[in-house]
């Protein structure tokens, strides 16, 4: 397998016809089919179904396709950075995010370890959980932050705290609930829960959670894939969910109330290792400074 034959691949994959993918390339409609042709032999799939009218990718494309392109990418960009030597040398700093709203709250550190690294160039990973810490084993990423984990043993590596981060209830403007300072389990249970996949929630969170839901009818739970998703129905009247304060956007129709009874999380980055790892040093003692006080 070679970058030419995935560029004629992509080509083809893009225009669905073997004679516009070869003048994009700037090559013969044969050399375009014969590099296919090649690949296919190569793989022991067909890629595309071929018509004397249409061109359209089999399933064994369809799922090709995205490696294809990763990998091509990959070899471009590998290629230029060797293509003038007198380039600064790229840092290659890779950070593991459980979510998105935990990758948005980063912005303001990495313009302050940029200002320290102007080479390094920070890869953002949003992974599931488990698999999140085995990259981290594997020192595939740098850094993983998140809320600490109740059995850290089983994560492999050191864990900061950077801030202790409220439970709250949020609400929408016209929720009763939206005038009171604090609110209780009693308070909660008379109202529609939007919730959250227990197993992309912190442990403390969605044990409270569980304690809410029993014995209620499943007419009163709205159940979301994200944080971002839930706030969008809290948002919408549906009802009320318990969040980390740290994970509240800053929407003035979204009212955030304390829990009363309930411990704040511990939020923090999780490392294997900072020796010989300046970058990481520099990353957990912005992150330490400045996080506290960091928004979407």
């Amino acid at each position: 397998m070679n970058t030419f034959q995935l560029s004629c691949f992509l080509a083809v994959a893009e225009t669905l016809s073997f004679a516009r993918a070869a003048e994009q390339l700037s090559i013969t409609q044969p050399a375009v089919t014969h590099q296919i042709h090649s690949l296919e032999t190569e793989l022991n799939v067909k890629l595309f179904v071929r018509t004397t009218r249409t061109v359209n990718l089999t399933q064994e494309g369809t799922l090709f396709l995205n490696d294809a392109r990763n990998i091509l990418a990959l070899t471009i960009r590998a290629t230029k950075r060797f293509e003038n030597p007198l380039e600064q040398e790229i840092q290659q700093f890779s950070i593991g995010c459980h979510s998105y709203s935990h990758m948005f709250l980063l912005a303001d550190v990495l313009h302050l370890l940029a200002a320290s690294y102007p080479a390094v160039h920070p890869e953002l990973r949003v992974v599931p959980f488990r698999q999140l810490y085995r990259l981290l084993e594997e020192e595939e990423v740098d850094t993983v932050i998140g809320f600490q984990e109740p059995d850290s043993r089983k994560v492999p590596g050191f864990y900061k705290e950077l801030r202790k981060v409220t439970i709250s209830c949020v609400c929408s403007q016209d929720n009763p609930l939206s005038s009171l300072e604090t609110v209780t389990v009693a308070d909660l249970e008379k109202e529609k829960l939007v919730l959250n996949d227990p197993g992309k929630t912190p442990a403390a969170v969605a044990h409270f959670q569980g304690q809410l839901m029993g014995g209620r009818s499943p007419s009163d739970f709205y159940f979301c894939e994200s944080c971002e998703a839930e706030t969008v129905l809290v948002k919408a009247g549906y009802g009320i969910s318990v969040l980390p304060d740290l994970l509240i956007p800053p929407d003035p129709s979204l009212i955030r109330i304390p829990v009363a009874g309930l411990e704040p999380l511990s939020f923090g980055a999780y490392y294997k290792t900072l020796q010989g790892n300046e970058i990481l040093k520099s990353f957990i003692r912005i992150m330490k400074e400045h996080f506290p006080y960091a928004r979407w």
